[in-house]
């Protein structure tokens, strides 16, 4: 029986030791097929995102939703610790229990309480080891605890820094293609400058942030849980923008950032896919159109009337085309986080983020919040 549980907590300790290896260190994609981080994540969101979606009111889902990224991540942290302190519990189980406290209490529990005290480096002395063996089992848990507390340490302020870059640019873009972003947006604002200078920064920008958000992404796989501030914006909304808008450069639109859009379309594209893999979303071939012809025909009255020269009818088969290289992803990406697609079309009437804030929604409904306790303001 001592084996078996030796066997055990050495497998525990492994397990998670190179669980965090490969989530914090590695800086790349893992493809092997059992790991505990995934079954974690695959077995808390769905249930997670079914219980806001059946039980929260519409209004207030998205802010329930965006509570999973950062919990889960503290979660699955305090699921390591418990894991490693259990493993090296089961070590000292098995060499014969060589911890005694002040009282010559011993056993499983007192293994256990001096597996935690240890792993913590509480140094509280009132569990003693009595033997080689269980001596040198302390010493290494206390030094795998003190890593383990350095690299939480370290991983936090890496990911919100990730989070952080991440956000900015999509925030960038609320004036630059609308709330939602949209293709026929990001055109009547840029499109119909001389050259498309300014269309060609935005591209040249994005896929540089692309590049970014892919490497970010595979390194913290977590970040994609990580929602944006408005309900309107996320990283997949930014990013079908993004597509949506260098498929039209390059099938529809007449212009000269044909190249930036080439560019910007793979690194966009490639993000998505590897984004896809990770997370184990098929690609979904049998989601609604989001451009039904009557659309394409509002699409290209919009870019004409922004002052944008289309190219003649028959290029539409090449942005079908083009289309079915990242819609799939995108529609199994935003069935599986729970986000909004955006529409090639803004909406009308539709203001952007920065235009409005709830004070001037309540004030052009004919009321306002009431002043809280204690505001003067």
């Amino acid at each position: 029986m001592a084996v078996v549980a030796g066997v055990c907590g050495v497998a525990l300790i492994a397990v998670v030791l190179w669980e965090g290896f490969e989530t914090v260190i590695l800086p790349r994609r893992v493809m092997r097929r059992f790991r505990l981080t995934r079954l974690f994540y695959r077995h808390t969101w769905l249930p997670w995102a079914k219980l806001v979606t059946t039980l929260i009111q519409p209004q207030r889902q998205e802010t329930w939703l965006s509570y999973f990224g950062p919990s889960s991540l503290l979660v699955l942290l305090g699921i390591w610790a418990g894991i490693m302190i259990l493993g090296f519990a089961l070590l000292q189980w098995a060499v014969g229990s060589a911890v005694v406290t002040h009282d010559g209490r011993t056993g499983f529990l007192i293994d256990l309480y001096m597996s935690g005290t240890t792993f913590f480096t509480l140094g509280l002395g009132d569990v003693v080891p009595t033997s080689a063996p269980g001596r040198l089992l302390v010493i290494v848990e206390s030094g795998l605890g003190f890593a383990f507390l350095a690299l939480v340490i370290a991983y936090l302020p890496a990911l919100n820094q990730a989070f952080s870059r991440r956000e900015t640019n999509i925030s960038l873009l609320d004036a630059r293609a609308g709330s939602p972003p949209t293709a026929s947006e990001i055109f009547r604002r840029h499109g119909s400058e001389p050259k498309m200078e300014s269309l060609r920064e935005l591209l040249h920008d994005w896929e540089h942030w692309s590049a970014a958000f892919l490497e970010g992404h595979l390194s913290y796989p977590v970040l994609a849980y990580f929602r944006s501030q408005h309900d309107n914006q996320s990283w997949l909304a930014a990013l079908t923008a993004i597509l949506d808008t260098s498929a039209l450069a390059l099938t529809t639109v007449e212009g000269t950032c044909r190249r930036q859009a080439q560019l910007t379309f793979a690194m966009a594209r490639h993000a998505l896919v590897d984004l896809s893999i990770v997370f184990r979303t098929r690609p979904d071939e049998k989601a609604p159109d989001r451009l039904p012809p009557q659309t394409l025909a509002v699409l290209r009255s919009t870019l004409a009337t922004a002052g944008s020269d289309l190219r003649a009818d028959t290029v539409d088969r090449e942005l079908i085309e083009l289309r079915r290289m990242y819609e799939p992803y995108v529609h199994a990406l935003a069935l599986h986080f729970r986000l909004r697609v955006p529409p090639w079309v803004a909406p009308e009437g539709g203001i952007d983020d920065w235009q409005a804030s709830s004070w001037e929604r309540y004030s052009v409904g004919g009321k306002r919040p009431e002043k809280a306790e204690g505001e003067h303001f």
